[in-house]
């Protein structure tokens, strides 16, 4: 493990009990259901990846392509398959380029393309990749709900097993229904003076930072991303919040101007937008490991004004 490089998790410190569920989800035959009494998680290892989480009495706040429900992912790399859900991709994206050798846009195929491997652990999923060609990285995720609580907590590792040394970080994307609004509180001494940057400059009118919090919504006829210096997104939807922890390093390198939290909104027809977290760039080595905790939780809406359930939940943390 490399702890001074980044949140480092052991497997003890993550062991929850829950029930782990084998499942047909939406096509998808060997798929594992997490539940306890408040909240259920459907991991699918045919896509690498967690597809949806709900409460027990609520809708899936994922966002999923269902014309693609059942399907696999293009492990010759040709086409990008977006399944939706929840998964990792290595960063900077700028230098995939460099490790894949290929002109056009594509992740790595072990991050997303190709299935991965199941095992249940303690109450837990540990989904494993296959050594990723390019990167000479394996990834393995644990995905555990809490014993008693609406809370799924990911700790995703990167471990390089082959080639030279490489500098990367790890990246979580979360795929989630178009909301009534994100909000992402500002760090004090943020690195920006606004709170927060927008990718390519350009003018987004649906976004806006005061009292602390930066707060946006989907614009439904263009694209936009902003990245933050956050460890905190929180996900507003019509019945349900969705707030995403994983704390930033001090001291640590992050790709994109310093940005740990991003978040883009994507257009009509595929209406969804994606919180994600990155971890701080590291130098790995053949048989190093680096690992980056995402903690997800759910309640209730409480409140018509976002503001209000966004200092509910977000009170003394």
């Amino acid at each position: 493990m490399v702890g001074a490089l980044g949140p480092v998790v052991s497997p003890a410190a993550e062991v929850v009990r829950s029930a782990v569920e084998p499942m047909t989800y939406r096509g998808w035959s060997g798929a594992l259901r997490l539940r306890n009494a408040r909240a259920e998680a459907v991991v699918v290892p045919e896509v690498g990846r967690v597809m949806s989480f709900r409460l027990c009495d609520g809708e899936n706040v994922l966002w999923e392509d269902a014309a693609l429900a059942g399907g696999q992912g293009d492990a010759g790399g040709q086409t990008w398959v977006n399944f939706g859900g929840d998964k990792t991709w290595p960063s900077p994206e700028a230098e995939w380029k460099l490790q894949t050798k290929r002109s056009g846009w594509m992740p790595p195929p072990a991050f997303d393309g190709m299935a991965a491997t199941a095992r249940e652990e303690a109450g837990a999923v540990v989904l494993t990749s296959v050594v990723d060609p390019f990167y000479g990285v394996r990834w393995e995720r644990r995905i555990a709900l809490q014993p008693d609580a609406a809370v799924l907590v990911i700790a995703t590792t990167y471990e390089r097993v082959a080639g030279p040394a490489a500098r990367l970080g790890i990246w979580v994307i979360t795929q989630l229904r178009a909301p009534v609004a994100v909000i992402v509180p500002v760090r004090a001494a943020s690195l920006f003076p606004a709170g927060y940057f927008v990718f390519g400059d350009k003018p987004w009118p649906e976004v806006s930072a005061a009292d602390g919090w930066i707060r946006l919504t989907r614009e439904p006829s263009a694209p936009h991303k902003l990245g933050a210096d956050a460890g905190r997104m929180l996900w507003v939807g019509e019945k349900e919040l969705c707030l995403i922890e994983s704390p930033r390093v001090a001291g640590g390198e992050y790709p994109d101007r310093g940005a740990s939290a991003e978040v883009y909104t994507n257009p009509d027809p595929k209406s969804y937008v994606e919180l994600e977290t990155l971890g701080p760039l590291v130098t790995l080595r053949a048989g190093e490991r680096i690992t980056q905790t995402n903690t997800y939780t759910l309640m209730r809406r409480m409140s018509a004004d976002p503001a209000v359930d966004a200092r509910r939940l977000l009170a003394g943390r």
